[in-house]
């Protein structure tokens, strides 16, 4: 077990990277980016470039090899004494050992020991019989990456049109997918309170799609400058108008792009599941080949649409215009500096989730990730990106119920529907989450 000094540093971290993740991704799609001193705004254009966002994701994810490269130099050079950092190495038994008496003073402390180990767990080689997943067998990782690139780009697309924080729950629909798929492809088995847990999290989903269609953002949105001699009222009733006649639709659109990526998210865990059961590979090089093959498909990706759609009339200024996108990062620092944030708190989100997985439960990571979207809440309204929902409250606190209750956090309200005997977990390899 980790030591008390580590797991608050991991917990903290965790949740920090995971909270800049959204919020970073969603203060990019406020940036405006053309017609900024225009009046009108319909003529606003703010950074909409989802496809470049889920590059970043991929880099971040890439970027733990120089983790595992700075971990593998030190075990090679630096931690010769340090047999535990080693997979080849296995204790000797007591009765074929020669005890020595080791002065205290020489004796490393055991609280270091746990620490160093506690922190490097996701860099540790899985020691049971499964094959190593290396050579060609790689490529098989290709297949949970371009899930997870069409997950995030639809989940990204749909950040464009709702809040921080109702696109961080609705991202909770994600448990439903992730227990049919278990139970058609993977076999598991799903008590009747999980289902009934099941149907708790699509209502909650639905009472947050609600809350946003009925009460949009506008003020999460930069307000056009006011030009002198101009009425108050008209701009009010202007933007007033175009919240009801525009905005209860995107934001049902968002909600359904968000939920339907969850599809996509819950057979890239699915996928991982599998290929985990019967091969063995650290953890954090799980995400750095994702990384490396989800970025290099998102960049063919890019290329063959922006030949295709993005440098055609229809098509420029949009989504697939890589050139615009570009020029978009490059030109305007807010935007570039934001990119290199997303980067490095993606990769550490990677390693820091994993560690407290791997180091306490994954009973943990599921209520840290509820914290996660609380925070995520509370930082939205304080920076004015959105208002104050009572229904979006009930809609939380449903989606964190039926979570609960899921993974068996809670107990059901009905002594029927205890089972007696611990049910089977659906994903036992632990899925990884990216972002």
């Amino acid at each position: 077990m980790a030591t008390k000094a580590v797991i608050p540093f991991l917990i903290a971290m965790m949740l920090l990277t995971g909270v800049c993740n959204t919020l970073l991704t969603k203060y990019q799609d406020l940036q405006c980016v053309r017609n900024c001193d225009s009046t009108d705004p319909e003529k606003i254009q703010r950074f909409s470039q989802p496809v470049i966002q889920t590059a970043q994701m991929f880099i971040g994810e890439a970027g733990c090899w120089l983790v595992t490269a700075a971990f593998t130099l030190y075990s090679r050079f630096f931690a010769e004494d340090a047999p535990l950092l080693h997979p080849g190495y296995e204790q000797v038994g007591s009765e074929d050992s020669t005890i020595i008496d080791t002065p205290d003073e020489l004796a490393p402390t055991s609280s270091t020991h746990e620490e160093t180990i506690s922190a490097i767990k996701p860099l540790i080689p899985n020691t049971d019989e499964r094959i190593p997943l290396v050579g060609w067998r790689v490529l098989l990782l290709a297949m949970p990456a371009c899930c997870d690139l069409t997950g995030t780009t639809l989940m990204n697309v749909g950040l464009l049109f709702v809040a921080a924080s109702i696109y961080q729950m609705t991202r909770g629909a994600l448990i439903l997918f992730v227990g049919l798929f278990s139970v058609v492809f993977l076999h598991r088995k799903i008590y009747l309170y999980q289902w009934s847990a099941l149907f708790i999290v699509v209502a909650g989903v639905a009472v947050v799609g609600l809350a946003g269609a009925i009460a949009p953002n506008p003020q999460a949105q930069p307000k056009p400058p006011v030009p002198p001699g101009a009425s108050l009222v008209a701009i009010r009733d202007a933007v007033k108008a175009a919240a009801v006649s525009s905005g209860a639709l995107q934001s049902i659109v968002g909600v359904f792009m968000i939920a339907g990526a969850q599809i996509f998210t819950a057979t890239q865990f699915v996928l991982e599941e599998w290929i985990l059961e019967q091969y063995a590979l650290e953890p954090l090089k799980v995400v750095g080949w994702e990384g490396v093959f989800g970025f290099l498909v998102t960049f063919v990706g890019m290329i063959i649409l922006h030949l295709a759609i993005g440098r055609t009339d229809a098509g420029r200024n949009g989504y697939f215009d890589m050139q615009e996108g570009w020029r978009e990062v490059t030109q305007y620092p807010s935007i570039a500096v934001t990119s290199v944030l997303i980067m490095i708190s993606i990769g550490g989100f990677n390693f820091f989730g994993l560690s407290i997985t791997r180091n306490v439960s994954a009973t943990a990571r599921s209520i840290l990730d509820t914290c996660r979207t609380l925070f995520i809440w509370i930082v939205s309204l304080g920076l004015g990106w959105e208002t104050f929902k009572w229904l979006q409250i009930v809609g939380f606190a449903l989606l964190v119920y039926g979570t609960f209750l899921f993974n068996d956090i809670v107990r059901p309200p009905l002594k029927a529907c205890v089972e007696r005997h611990k049910p089977e977990p659906l994903l036992p390899e632990e899925p990884i989450e990216h972002m």
